[in-house]
């Protein structure tokens, strides 16, 4: 059914993990294509030892450049962009199956729902704490604890797991390579398809991940993303999430937003945001 990138960084026991639950929670088969960063923890030896698909590059290239050139494989209609230090609960996929064949067009993106240890304040996230790291993972209390985690749909879909169809990852170009290694790639492709015409993004409630957070961009160099897509976009990431998205608000009526009334609230916004761009 699915395409399946994993970019992956010298993480090999998360990778373990998240390619053992697409193996075991998944209802359908699906293409796993990962990318190897590096690899000198061994992570490119059991790929080939595994016979998984992937691309690799002998050093870290970033998030963009890696799901680029994995979805360059990608054979299936609809891409699935997942981190390697996730789990997936069972039936994620058939979630997002079912989501997506209530869309009218093939132009929406959805993503999945992710349960997270430490509670961040994030509105599209179930807190629950099932390990933090691959050793204190305890991935049976989950799975037996996941029916009850499942929570409303809610709007505003950016992050992993994320799923579009392959056609529109081409017209609007896959990731932006000017935003290497990665901070606010996902909200930039968000805004690449709401310029594009999209006006679906969904959380599916119950297409379930536990995610243990930063295990891969804690240890990199960061470009400064919300500068840059502030100067791309003419707006800070945090107006397009409230005013376009509508981030974390839960879904009452039709799955697409309108376009951003603009009261003033946003009208305020939009000048903070002509502010920091005049000043740089």
């Amino acid at each position: 059914m699915f395409s399946i990138i994993i970019p992956t960084w010298n993480n090999l026991p998360y990778l373990q993990l998240v390619i053992a639950s697409l193996q075991r929670h998944s209802t359908q088969p699906h293409q796993i294509i990962v990318h190897v960063n590096d690899g000198s923890d061994g992570t490119l030896a059991w790929v080939r030892e595994q016979r998984i698909e992937h691309t690799a590059s002998p050093g870290n290239i970033g998030i963009c450049h890696a799901v680029n050139l994995a979805a360059a494989r990608a054979t299936r209609d609809y891409v699935v962009y997942m981190n390697d230090d996730m789990y997936c609960c069972p039936g994620w996929d058939d979630a997002l199956a079912r989501r997506m064949a209530q869309m009218p067009s093939d132009l929406f993106m959805l993503s999945g729902t992710m349960i997270e240890p430490v509670d961040t304040g994030n509105p599209c996230v179930v807190v629950g704490d099932f390990g933090r790291d691959a050793a204190q993972f305890r991935a049976d209390d989950l799975v037996a604890a996941a029916p009850s985690l499942a929570r409303s749909d809610w709007r505003g879909a950016t992050w992993p797991p994320t799923l579009v169809h392959r056609d529109w990852w081409i017209k609007v170009g896959g990731y932006s390579s000017e935003l290497s290694p990665g901070m606010s790639s996902d909200n930039d492709f968000s805004m690449k398809l709401w310029d594009a015409g999209c006006r679906t993004f969904v959380g599916v409630g119950d297409s379930l991940v536990y995610h243990f957070q930063q295990k891969s961009t804690g240890k990199i160099v960061k470009n400064d993303g919300r500068r840059q897509f502030l100067n791309k976009w003419g707006i800070t990431q945090a107006t397009f999430d409230r005013f376009y998205l509508r981030r974390g608000q839960k879904i009452e009526g039709s799955d697409a937003v309108g376009e951003p009334q603009t009261d003033w609230r946003l009208k305020r916004a939009l000048l903070k945001s002509r502010l920091k761009r005049a000043l740089g």
